[in-house]
């Protein structure tokens, strides 16, 4: 950042991957046409960073700061694509959307690659379901026609009472569940009817239940890792640093994030212990040297998380993560808590090495939540 020396000028702020050849360009003596602020600028301030994922977040906190009402528009931030489940609604319904209202108009699940994969995502789970698609308010008329999706039977008709507010409800219960564990859920459920159909004999019943099991693993699939409920979309991100010896973590809280925090990935010797050995006290023993997975529990736990000053910092925060996330091509790795807010900390420790060297993202367990889930189902026998 080159900080003007009038009062009231706006500072020039930037990123670059070479600080000296940038500042000898821009402040270098004018010449026929070359812009040059070698005449404005009043002193210089520079940020070091490990890659560019970190260079964006620090760009991001410094325009924020210099710039709040033009900074968005500077970063090109485009928000992320989301699902939102409209609970606040009589007939919760499901509806694509980029714009986070606030908590608490619904629950959010994302971020997704593109609109289009959002859609077809959201479109696709609700063939599994009976919930409403119409997006009008409805008031319930026993005399109201319904739509094409009541007489195909998709729908439980709330449009002309064709089921009770409780039966509804416990409908968009159902949708809230599979949406939160990528599928998981129903999983187990038609994998349970599939099982009891086949221990009374009806075949076909159970075939069928198999067959639904088979489109619905195809339809989870889709979802990437990333995918989650918002508020439950907590994790870490590694990335490289520019401290020698060290890697960057980032904090990924509910879809905010906070960092980095510098982490030194060599291991730590034991230190001996001072006291002097005796006849009557014997030296203890040497205590052992802090694992990798501690340390990087303690130092994960040691990031101070807050919740989102509005849903704009949220739906930026996210934007900027998204934005990462779906590259062809991206430095560091990141991992998501699992249902019970444990991290994967073996796979966590094998990364830190990985992007501490340089190297690249080893196949590992799944690349899509969707591949996850359908993994613990495996398991459990569906």
């Amino acid at each position: 950042m080159l900080r003007p020396n009038a009062a009231g000028g706006e500072p020039y702020v930037s990123k670059t991957a070479n600080l000296r050849r940038r500042l000898e360009r821009l402040l270098a003596p004018a010449e026929g046409r070359r812009l040059s602020l070698r005449e404005r600028a009043a002193r210089v301030e520079y940020q070091q960073v490990g890659g560019d994922f970190e260079a964006g977040f620090a760009l991001y906190q410094v325009l924020r700061r210099e710039f709040p009402a033009k900074y968005a528009e500077r970063m090109h931030l485009r928000p992320a694509p989301l699902l939102q489940l409209l609970k606040e609604n009589r007939y919760p319904r499901l509806a694509m959307t980029s714009r986070i209202r606030s908590a608490r108009t619904g629950v959010y699940f994302g971020p997704f690659a593109t609109r289009a994969e959002a859609e077809q995502y959201g479109n696709d789970s609700l063939d599994f379901f009976l919930l409403r698609r119409c997006t009008e308010e409805l008031a319930p008329d026993p005399k109201f026609p319904g739509c094409v999706y009541s007489e195909m039977k998709m729908c439980l008709a709330p449009c002309f009472q064709g089921c009770s507010d409780d039966r509804y409800a416990e409908e968009a219960a159902r949708v809230e569940q599979y949406l939160q564990t990528a599928g998981h859920s129903l999983l187990v459920e038609i994998g349970r009817q599939r099982d009891e159909a086949s221990a009374r004999l009806e075949f076909e019943a159970a075939a069928a239940a198999h067959a639904r099991l088979d489109k619905i693993k195809a339809v989870s699939t889709r979802a990437a890792e990333i995918v989650h409920r918002l508020d439950l979309l907590n994790g870490v991100l590694l990335q490289p640093s520019h401290e020698a010896g060290h890697i960057a973590l980032f904090r990924l809280a509910g879809g905010m994030l906070f960092g980095p925090v510098a982490f030194d990935v060599s291991p730590r010797p034991a230190q001996p212990s001072a006291v002097p050995e005796t006849a009557l006290h014997p030296r203890p023993a040497p205590p052992q040297a802090q694992s990798m997975e501690a340390r990087l529990k303690a130092t994960l736990a040691a990031i101070e998380v807050r919740a989102p000053r509005s849903a704009a910092e949220w739906m930026e925060h996210l934007a900027l993560v998204k934005r990462w996330y779906y590259r062809s091509s991206k430095v560091g790795e990141i991992f998501f808590e699992d249902e019970a807010g444990a991290l994967p900390m073996r796979r966590v420790v094998r990364a830190v090495g990985r992007v501490f060297k340089g190297e690249k993202p080893a196949a590992d367990l799944s690349e899509t939540a969707g591949d996850y889930w359908t993994f613990r189902a495996r398991e459990a026998g569906l």
